[in-house]
Order: C-alpha cells, then structure tokens, then sequence
C-alpha cells in the first residue's frame, strides 16, 4: 500500500504538472513573453510542491500512526495479561499478526483472535487513512500553486530553489548517514574495550581468537579476543587474490585497448566483464565443489596436504572474480591517454610493446592504482567465497595450503550467532572498526600515489 499510495502521489502531481502548464499557456494568451517564467516551470514547480508534499505526510503519517498502533496493541496485551513478559507479549502479538493474515500462530486462544481483529481493522484503517491523507496534502499543495500563478510568477527561480534545497538535503543525508556509521562503530569499539579493561594490545596483538567462549556474566575474556589470526587469514587470501587478479586483468585490458582488432574486443570485452554479474555464492560453490578437490587431488599427486578448505582455493576464486572490475577501469584510463603520446612514441622508432610499457602505462598508472585498490577492497570485503571456501576457524598460518578466516566472516558469524546481541556486537563492530581503520589508510597511500605519479595533460 506504502507503494501503491507514492504512485498515486507521483501520477496526481503529474497531472499538476499539465494543469499549471496549460494555465500558464491561458496567462500568456497571445504574448507568452510576458511570463515571468516558461510554462514548463509552472508546471515542474506544481509537480513539485505536490509531489513533496504528498510524500512528506505519507512518509510522517505512515511512521507515527503505524508506531502509535503498535504500542495500542502492546498496550491492550498487558491490560489483559498482565503477568506476561515482554518476549511473551511480543509472541502474542506475532501470532495476532499471523492470524490476521490467515498464517499459522504458534497458540490461538481468545487474546490472540481479539488483538488479531484489532490488527485487521486498524491495518485496513492505516493504510487508506494514510493514502488519502497523503493524496489531500499533494492535491492543497497542487491547488494553492495553481491558485497563486500570475503573469509574474517566479515559477523557475521557485523551482530552482526547491531542486537545490533537495539536492543540499540528498548531500546532507550522505553525510549524516556516513558519520553515523562511523559513530556507532566507535562507541561500540569502546564499550568493547571497555568490556575487556582496555587491554588492547590483547587484541591487536593476541594471536587466539574465541571472544564467545570466555563470557562470564557479560564479560569477555581478554585472552580470547586476539584478532592476528582474523587479519592474517585476511591478508593473505587478499595477496593470493590479487596476484591472481592484478597480471591477468592489466594484461587483458593492455590486449584489448592496444592489440585486439573491433571484432575480437566487441565480443571480449561483454564476455569478459559478464564475470562481475555472476554472484559471489556461485563463486563459491564453484570453489568448494570443484577446484578445492583439485587442489587437494592434485597435492596428494605430488605429495602435498593441501586442506579441503583452503585459503589456496578461496584466493584463486576470488582473484577471478576480481578480474572484471580491473581489466574493465584499466581499460578505461588506459584508452583514456591521448593517442598524441603514443604517435610520438612511435615517431621516435619506439615498438608498440616499448610504447606500452615506457609512455601508456606510467601515463595511466594513477587510473590503474584506482583499479587495484577496488580490488583489493573488493577483496577484504568479501564472505561468502571464504565461508564455502577457506574455513571459518581462526588459523594463524602463512601457508596458503590451509584453512584460515577472514574478518568479514567472523563479524557474520558473531552477528547471526546465538548469543545475546549486545556481548556478540562488541566484538564484531570492533572487527569492523578495525578494517574501517585500515581501508582508510590505504586509501590516504593510494592516494599519495596517484598524486606522485599523476601526469596532467593539454
């Protein structure tokens, strides 16, 4: 219904749209040059303030009155069972919603069909009290802009200052929203800390890592919260990712700007980025059902113990998986350098491979570092590959023939875990600071990098 009443919203204030227009054209009659504004701005400035209005009491009434409902029904639960706990009056009323919309409860007894009504009732009553509303707001706001036109209407310098009121609240949104992330994983960082007497360097430095088997009464054990292994596993399925990813995507994309004919690179180039849409769980399964038993045949074929979950296996997966996101950006910036350069190249007696390697790929080195860092972000971020893949045991090990983690795989397997959310937070969101901490700080390098390297051309 929330859909169904912004698309009303969206076609009323459409209709604004031509209503305002048409009665700009009547405004004008003969000397459309004595409007203030063109007729399509009237007619965009009523869509806007319809549309605007409209959404905004649909996006407040929806929220509050939903919120108010809720608590009713919380409310009349305890009024007439008071005894109940709040994990119970919150089963109750699960099942009042399953009832009501014709699912299966875990229990039916009177209270339940009783609140299951009301839920009918006020769920009926929410939504076309909340549609019409809205549609009212949007239809005043149409009304009073149409109401309002004259021949000296500032409809265009309204518009104008609507559209950047929006935009300036877009970038204030991305912003709040970002800091907010930020936030949160600080304070939680600290509780963690806290959590454990502020004994850091058992974290950044501990090498046993099983924070959920140490509770006691809330409390983590500090010896069980050591990260390395997590950071290591981390960073090396990242170094076998992008060993795997940086050679075949920089050469690929070298083939295709400079030495691959418009025939071979108008089907390669679609085949080859058709790799970045295949989802990461296929991936996956692909490195669990078929290359990890490679990887372990192969290695007893010559005398080598490779595990069945390996880090060997998730790092070769994943640095395919890589290899669209590099090749297509360093295809890019390097067809992005000026064929001037290499004309010049060659009007030295220098050879293509000599012109690649001595004038194209130092101009687009900055564009190429871009590339191999998203890989490498691409890469610490991934979980689904290491989960089916490499293990989920926190293994400190350098040998890329065992099982090892990542971070991003026991911050999952803490939140989805069963223990109480506020102990198993603590350590995930620190976890997560954490790898914030360090993605930021290769950025500020890769950033300095490019600025070194940067060649700025006419």
């Amino acid at each position: 219904m929330f859909g169904l009443t912004f698309l009303a919203v969206f076609v009323l204030g459409a209709a604004f749209y031509y209503a305002a227009r048409n009665r700009a054209f009547a405004l004008a009659g003969d000397t459309p040059q004595a409007l203030h504004s063109r007729p399509n701005y009237h007619g965009f400035l009523a869509f806007l303030l319809a549309g605007i209005a409209g959404i905004a009491v649909l996006i407040l009434v929806w929220s509050l009155w939903g919120a108010w409902i809720e608590q009713g029904y919380i409310a009349s639960i305890i009024a007439a069972q008071p005894e109940l706990s709040p994990i119970e009056v919150e089963l109750v009323l699960n099942d009042a919603r399953a009832l009501a919309e014709g699912g299966i409860a875990s229990r039916t007894d009177a209270l339940r069909t009783q609140i299951a009504g009301d839920i009918t009732r006020q769920t009926a009553l929410h939504h076309y009290g909340t549609m019409a509303l809205s549609l009212l707001a949007a239809a005043l706001a149409g009304l009073w802009c149409l109401r309002s036109a004259h021949i000296g209407w500032r409809a265009r310098n309204r518009s104008e200052t609507i559209m950047r009121r929006l935009l300036a609240m877009m970038a204030v949104i991305a912003v709040a929203t970002t800091a907010g992330i930020v936030l949160s994983l600080i304070f939680e960082t600290l509780n963690f800390f806290n959590n454990i007497d502020w004994q850091i360097h058992k974290f950044l430095f501990g090498t046993t890592w099983s924070p959920l088997s140490g509770v006691q009464a809330g409390k983590l054990d500090p010896d069980k919260v050591g990260a390395i292994p997590l950071f290591a596993g981390t960073l090396l399925i990242t170094i076998i990712a992008m060993l795997v990813a940086t050679p075949i995507g920089l050469f690929a994309a070298i083939y295709l700007s400079d030495f691959a004919g418009p025939k071979v690179r108008a089907w390669a180039k679609p085949m080859l980025e058709i790799l970045a849409g295949i989802p990461t769980v296929v991936y996956g399964f692909f490195a669990a059902i078929t290359l990890a038993p490679f990887l372990r045949n192969s290695g007893e074929s010559v005398g080598l113990s490779i595990a069945s979950e390996s880090a060997l296996a998730a790092g070769i997966v994943m640095g395919i998986m890589i290899i669209p996101f590099i090749s297509s950006l360093s295809d890019d910036v390097i067809n992005a350098v000026p064929q001037s350069l290499r004309d010049g190249s060659y009007g030295l007696g220098a050879t293509k491979a000599e012109t690649i390697r001595q004038v194209v790929l130092p101009a687009a080195l900055p564009g190429i570092v871009s590339a191999v860092l998203l890989g490498i972000s691409r890469a610490v971020g991934e979980t689904m590959i290491v989960v089916m893949a490499a293990g989920q045991g926190a293994n400190l090990t350098a040998n890329p023939l065992e099982a090892v983690t990542t971070v991003t795989v026991q911050i999952v397997m803490l939140i989805t875990g069963d223990t109480e959310a506020s102990t198993a937070a603590g350590p995930a969101f620190t976890l997560g600071f954490t790898l914030f901490c360090i993605t930021l700080l290769m950025n500020v390098v890769a950033q300095r990098i490019v600025r070194k390297y940067r060649e700025l051309y006419d």
